[in-house]
């Protein structure tokens, strides 16, 4: 089995995605692994807001340190485009991910299914090992 050094984990902010970002960053912690927070940007939105800017790398800072996980493990990476064709692109450059982690829900706006649109595409589509986390 390939060794894990890279894990991407997408974060829109939603209390699954945050589940998903400490489950990703406890893992991390324990085999001394970098994790890249994925955040994307929707087809007609551009991230040019200071304020939403500084809103998401204070979210993620925060996780970081509720975590213990060193913040020079984490970085952030926001991208245009919809949330399933930024993930999938993760085992690309720059990211090159050896792992991918997803909430079971996002901000969608379907809360009774249990499996998210975007989770069921990227166990579908991913060419990287998928963990879902299960919502609290």
């Amino acid at each position: 089995m390939k060794t894990l050094t890279t894990i991407a984990v997408g974060f829109d902010g939603s209390a699954d995605a945050k589940a998903a970002v400490r489950w990703a960053f406890n893992l991390a912690a324990q085999i001394d692994a970098h994790v890249v927070v994925v955040h994307a940007v929707g087809m007609l939105g551009r991230f040019e807001d200071r304020d939403a800017a500084k809103q998401l790398e204070e979210s993620v800072r925060q996780l970081s340190d509720d975590c213990g996980l060193d913040s020079s493990r984490v970085r952030l990476h926001v991208a245009n485009g919809d949330a399933c064709s930024v993930l999938i692109r993760v085992a690309d450059d720059p990211i090159s991910a050896d792992l991918l982690v997803v909430g079971s829900r996002g901000q969608g706006k379907h809360p009774g299914l249990l499996l998210g649109s975007t989770s069921l595409e990227l166990a579908e589509h991913t060419t990287v090992p998928l963990v879902i986390v299960p919502s609290l």
